[in-house]
């Protein structure tokens, strides 16, 4: 394993920490998933492609990662909380689908744009209505605790006696009193001694679609038990580290604690971590303003607000630009700002890919041109230890690309470097690009055959003195998105950028 100070930013403690697995070299890591009735949107993207990156470099520094991401297909009701319908049998009502009809189809279109987006896959992807015995199980044992009531077919959490004990409310930073002071009995919350107990397990009402038996009657589970019950089979009672949005802090994740410590004593997660939330043109994304994106309608452009498409890894670099715990705006310039970076990198790619040592005994050896390259790669490895700052390591890629061109062009020789420094600068560019960053590049099935067909065209046009030809072809190509470069020893391509 390499070694390296990595530190994350511990949203528990609000301080960076100094990362120390329970059980290394073996990282447990549970991030929030999908709850699956519609498409999904700009604001499940920006989980996955965090916490892929965050899986993608403790495996790179050579962590053996177990990656549960669980599937919501039962439980989250439409009012985020005890009450109103589950989102899932409405949107089946709607649609007149069987729930598990509309969870599927959401599951594989979810599936989809991630894969487009190149995430990898979790280790497991478990579903809330696969783990109903384990929550039954956990409401038990929480009864057990002493710290639930059951009432009326429905078990409720009791945070005030929890709290006598523990601290609800640390996480995010809610002090209980207040919460108390600021809530109200709404209908259907009578039966709970307190407004802010929250829902184990639910009496299901005769109509409702997804319901389970119980030793408390036909019902189904509470949204905050899934991942308890779910986090807590595949990677134990306490793991490593527990991600999602900021938006799931309160109170999900802060339930997920209190039911943690409610049965096993302890808190389920070392490290909790958090990525900010998304805007667009400044404003908080939701369907009542007409701003909600779903990726399908980024990747076509089928937007009113988009002046474009923009292609999946485009959207995967540019939230790479910014730091995951800082709020990021989308928006036509900055997202065409973000192709062109995208485009530099991969041109950069390919030429790293394309780069090989050339001896020279005449050529001496440049410490200067040397220890930059040995201090952007520490620079980049240095902000990806400093809480996964991907957007600074961009920064410090970008450097190394320049030595890469420099070098392709010819300005600066290979021998100049030593070969050891040659092999890191270029390896390094790779790896931080593909297996860090998970950037790839985009092309089409016939994209490859076709532009050496133009190119070999353009260079016989260039042999003939048909200028006339090679214009064209140039033009031909720009319009297609490609530049063509003529090298002293060759023609190549790169993207526009």
């Amino acid at each position: 394993m390499k070694s390296h100070n990595l530190k994350l930013y511990n949203t528990l403690s609000r301080q960076k920490e100094e990362f120390k697995p329970i059980n290394p070299p073996f990282v447990g890591m549970y991030v929030c998933g999908p709850t699956v009735y519609g498409d999904a949107h700009l604001g499940h993207a920006r989980p996955a492609v965090t916490f892929d990156t965050v899986n993608r470099y403790l495996t790179h520094l050579g962590y053996r990662v177990r990656y549960v991401r669980n599937i919501t297909d039962v439980g989250h009701l439409t009012g985020d909380a005890d009450e109103g319908e589950d989102k899932i049998a409405k949107k089946a009502k709607l649609e007149q689908l069987e729930p598990m009809e509309v969870a599927q189809q959401y599951t594989d279109t979810y599936h989809r744009d991630m894969a487009l987006l190149n995430t990898w896959k979790p280790s497991i992807e478990p579903r809330a209505t696969g783990h109903i015995p384990e929550q039954i199980a956990l409401v038990e044992a929480i009864l057990k605790e002493g710290l639930a009531y059951e009432v009326n077919g429905s078990v409720y959490f009791d945070v005030l006696k929890y709290n006598q004990t523990n601290q609800y409310g640390k996480l995010s930073g809610r002090v209980l009193e207040d919460l108390m002071s600021g809530t109200r009995d709404l209908d259907g919350q009578g039966e709970k001694r307190n407004s802010v107990d929250f829902a184990l397990w639910k009496k299901a009402a005769p109509e409702h679609l997804m319901k389970w038996d119980s030793p408390w009657g036909m019902g189904f589970p509470g949204w905050h038990l899934e991942c308890t019950a779910m986090s807590s089979k595949y990677l134990g009672t306490q793991f490593d580290i527990h991600g999602g949005g900021m938006d799931l802090m309160f109170p999900h994740h802060e339930c997920e604690i209190a039911q943690g410590n409610a049965c096993n004593h302890q808190d389920p997660a070392r490290y909790w971590m958090h990525n900010n939330m998304i805007t667009i043109n400044g404003q908080k994304m939701g369907k009542s303003l007409g701003n909600f994106i779903t990726l399908q309608e980024l990747f076509t452009g089928n937007h009113k607000l988009l002046d474009q498409a923009y292609s999946p890894m485009t959207i995967r670099y540019f939230m790479l630009t910014a730091h995951y715990r800082s709020t990021l705006d989308f928006s036509n310039e900055a997202l065409k700002a973000a192709q062109k970076g995208y485009k530099k990198m991969i041109n950069g790619l390919r030429t790293a890919q394309l780069l090989e040592y050339q001896a020279d005994d005449s050529t001496a050896l440049d410490e200067k041109q040397i220890q930059q390259i040995e201090s952007s790669i520490a620079n980049a490895y240095r902000s990806m230890d400093d809480d996964f700052n991907t957007a600074q390591a961009i920064g410090h890629l970008f450097n190394l690309l320049k030595k890469i061109n420099s070098i392709f062009t010819g300005q600066l020789k290979s021998a100049a470097l030593g070969e050891e420094v040659f092999e890191k600068l270029k390896n390094t560019y790779i790896t931080f690009v593909t297996d860090i960053l998970g950037l790839i590049e985009e092309k089409s099935d016939n994209q490859g055959s076709m532009i050496d067909l133009l190119l070999k065209l353009y260079s016989e046009a260039k042999t003939a003195r048909d200028y006339a030809k090679v214009d064209e072809i140039r033009a031909g190509l720009k319009d297609m998105g490609f530049v063509v470069k003529d090298m002293k020893d060759r023609i190549d391509w790169a993207y526009e950028e």
